[in-house]
């Protein structure tokens, strides 16, 4: 199932709908990096709010969208993990360490904002200071 990847303002935002096989989180990886360059993202949301199971390859391949987004200048945020899934993941020992998550679409975007606006706001310290 091909995961549809939006482009609002400066965000992407790859919205899954139903279950994923390994095929489609590696195509999925491989649009993110490209669509990220092309459209000059600062931010990633991939929403998982319909996956009802996280196995560890599926929970791997997230981690390595978020590496590699940041690695292409992209904040990533996870959206919408499911009370069942978070549970069964910390039972398998699953986790997303270094990715940041949130609730829903809406809390992910208002976050990948927080740390634009945070970010612009260090380089411009950055540059005063360097001088």
């Amino acid at each position: 199932m091909k995961v549809p990847v939006l482009k609002l303002g400066k965000y992407l935002i790859a919205s899954v709908q139903g279950s994923l096989t390994d095929a489609d989180l590696v195509e999925l990886s491989s649009e993110l990096s490209e669509k990220v360059g092309r459209y000059r993202a600062r931010g990633v949301v991939i929403d998982v709010t319909t996956l009802d199971v996280m196995d560890s390859f599926a929970t791997r391949m997230l981690r390595d969208i978020a590496q590699m987004a940041r690695l292409r200048g992209a904040e990533t945020v996870i959206a919408g993990i499911q009370p069942d899934v978070a549970f069964a993941m910390v039972q398998l020992g699953l986790g997303l360490e270094g990715v940041s998550t949130c609730l829903d679409l809406e809390e992910g975007l208002a976050y990948l904002e927080k740390r634009l606006k945070a970010g612009n706001r260090d380089r411009g310290n950055s540059d005063t200071h360097s001088l």
